[in-house]
């Protein structure tokens, strides 16, 4: 699969790929920490994509990621891409993260200090 479309336009999975990059950065930035992937407790259960302009192979992107509430077992992120140099909002991602528990199977109350640190995140 290639990563532009026929229009030269990154196509919607790249894209897709941005966010994913973009929560990983959030996470690693919140909790001052690398992120072990195989017992990390947060996992993506949905995303919602509004594609507002296209974004071209050479645009100078960056994606911003926020949350915007959180609930007993789960939170909302808005996450952007953005034209680093104009800010004009290509992509807008919407996302929900349940706090997981892998043995179980089942989802769990976000820990207290991990929900302190997302709320006060900058």
């Amino acid at each position: 699969m290639s990563d532009l479309d026929p229009y030269n336009h990154v196509n919607n999975g790249a894209q897709c790929n941005f966010f994913d990059m973009g929560r990983s950065l959030y996470f690693e930035h919140v909790f001052q920490a690398k992120i072990d992937w195989l017992t990390f407790k947060y996992v993506l259960v949905h995303v919602d994509l509004d594609f507002r302009h296209p974004v071209l192979f050479h645009d100078p992107i960056v994606c911003e990621s926020r949350v915007l509430e959180i609930g007993n077992s789960s939170f909302k992120m808005e996450q952007c891409l953005k034209d680093a140099e104009t800010g004009e909002v290509k992509t807008l991602c919407h996302a929900v993260v349940v706090y997981f528990n892998r043995e179980t199977n089942k989802s769990e109350r976000i820990p207290d200090a991990d929900r302190e640190k997302m709320m006060h995140a900058d």
